[in-house]
């Protein structure tokens, strides 16, 4: 069953939290990181929708998904399939589009970013009535595993960056494990102009524009279990693009 827009509940449910996980040649991660989020919302008692944002993926990533449906229920797995690689920020977009939770989870869907950690996001925003909760690799208690000394040099330095030019109120403007007040997002989203990985930089400092309350939660990050990193030479020049236009426009 795949959900369209006109399938959305009129009014967003309060009590529930959304999450996006675009995917491409995720058949292998995805029943992992589904498990987990099923066993971290349920035991937590936390009601919970997970969109598939699939982009036509060539190793049957969205049977998969069409399988977990059917384990799980159509009312937690919704599939919004896409017909091709069309940038990690539309993908955003077209899951949030159908989103029907108060608050929405972005994240990986392979095992980077642990459901672990989700309870501790929404009980820091519940306690500080946050509009944005991102998880962080760069506070005290965060950290990397599985990357080589160029990307960590990558990473850091586009952070400081950003950091030094635009002052975006978080350690971690690249990094894509966030939970957002929904109504926000679409806010947000509706005012960026980038694709694919700079419009992780992008939001951020636009929220911090717009005086959204934000606060962080240090995270580990390990690399991608299974499969091969999407981070190239045209994402990082695409970031500086992004980075240099947003300092001259904000």
């Amino acid at each position: 069953m795949i959900r369209t827009e006109g399938d959305m509940e009129s009014k967003i449910n309060d009590d529930k939290y959304s999450v996006i996980l675009p995917t491409y040649n995720e058949r292998r991660n995805l029943p992992i990181i589904i498990w987990l989020l099923a066993r971290t919302f349920d035991q937590h008692q936390i009601d919970w929708e997970v969109i598939v944002v699939d982009d036509n993926s060539p190793d049957g990533t969205l049977e998969v998904a069409e399988q977990l449906q059917r384990l799980y229920g159509p009312h937690r797995i919704i599939l919004r399939p896409r017909a091709g690689k069309l940038g990690l920020g539309t993908a955003y977009m077209h899951g949030l589009s159908t989103c029907t939770g108060a608050f929405t989870i972005i994240m990986d869907a392979d095992f980077s970013h642990h459901p672990k950690y989700l309870p501790t996001f929404i009980a820091l925003q519940r306690a500080h009535g946050l509009d944005i909760v991102t998880g962080s690799r760069y506070r005290p208690g965060g950290g990397v595993h599985g990357w080589d000394f160029k990307r960590k040099l990558v990473s850091r330095g586009a952070n400081m960056l950003t950091y030094i030019l635009l002052d975006p109120g978080v350690s971690d403007v690249t990094g894509s494990f966030r939970l957002y007040r929904t109504s926000i997002l679409r806010e947000l989203i509706q005012k960026t102009t980038s694709r694919g990985y700079v419009f992780q930089m992008e939001i951020i400092v636009r929220a911090r524009s717009m005086g959204c309350r934000m606060g962080e939660v240090p995270i580990t990050f390990i690399d991608r279990l299974y499969g091969d990193s999407k981070l190239g030479k045209d994402e990082i020049l695409g970031f500086v693009k992004g980075l240099w236009k947003l300092f001259w426009t904000i």
